[in-house]
């Protein structure tokens, strides 16, 4: 039987048991594509990663990200886990993944991993009603908040919508068949909600994720909603995120967005991991 090591790490905390867990597979070159989509759904996590020898030698490692579903082109949590656990193995302070959305550097710093995010994201202004945002979130449409709700890509895409009070945020739950209207409206399949005081939820049932614990790319894509809503100046702009608190696996994501003259320059996203399993799983046949 054929079987490759991997570890598991609570990424976007530095508590175990909270954060996000991430199934880091290494050694994965020989896997096919179907390989590796079937043993992101054995670990069934919001996102599982495999690490690769990198087609350039200066580069640390290649990588792809899997939902338990499909394969996605970049996400926050798994860069962050993968930078830690690479860095933590070779005694590295700097990581460098070739992801398929392209390079993505790492530098950790204390145990801190940031990256910059590889696409500067940017608005889909897309109309979605507020009515239909809020019967496909359980909400009253007086829960939904001031900001638009809108589309921002970046790589992946999300549909943002604000919620007036932490409390209508932490009743939100999606409702069918709104939910699936709402999805269809905005061209996506995930949606990223979020209260004033930077608590935020995201959603993706169709991919696989319930709800996730905490998103880096969907915090990434959060610079361009803010910009188009008037709550980025420019120079640098510094937000504490925290995401995961409805599901007992609370997280904290620093953003910074760097703007100038009215635009975004650079997105960083930063954040913690620990580790929490380690083993070797068998690669189908």
């Amino acid at each position: 039987m054929q079987a490759l090591e991997f570890e598991v790490w609570d990424v976007f905390t530095d508590v175990p048991f909270s954060g996000n867990p991430l199934a880091i597979v290494t050694g994965a070159d020989a896997l096919s594509t179907d390989q590796m989509q079937m043993m992101a759904r054995e670990f069934n996590l919001s996102e599982t990663i495999f690490l690769m020898a990198p087609r350039d030698p200066s580069h640390t490692a290649r990588a792809r990200i899997f939902f338990p579903t499909a394969e996605i082109p970049f996400a926050g949590h798994p860069t962050v886990g993968a930078a830690l656990m690479l860095a933590d193995k070779y005694n590295l302070n700097h990581v460098t993944l070739e992801e398929e959305a392209g390079l993505v550097p790492v530098e950790i710093t204390d145990g801190l991993a940031k990256f910059q995010a590889p696409v500067v994201p940017f608005p889909q202004n897309i109309a979605i009603e507020t009515d239909l945002a809020a019967q496909a979130l359980d909400l009253k449409v007086s829960d939904i908040g001031l900001h638009t709700i809108d589309v921002h890509e970046g790589g992946p895409k999300f549909l943002f919508i604000p919620i007036k009070t932490r409390h209508a945020l932490k009743r939100a739950r999606p409702i069918e068949p709104h939910w699936s209207k709402l999805m269809i409206s905005g061209g996506v399949s995930a949606a990223y909600i979020y209260s004033s005081d930077f608590d935020a939820r995201m959603f993706a049932p169709a991919s696989g994720i319930p709800e996730d614990p905490a998103t880096g790319s969907a915090s990434a894509l959060l610079a361009s909603q803010l910009l188009s809503n008037g709550a980025i100046v420019d120079g640098e702009n510094h937000f504490v995120l925290k995401q995961g608190e409805d599901m007992g696996r609370p997280s904290q994501i620093n953003l910074t967005v760097t703007a100038q003259n009215g635009a975004i320059e650079a997105v960083h996203v930063a954040g913690r991991a620990v580790p929490i399993s380690s083993g070797r799983i068998r690669v189908p046949e």
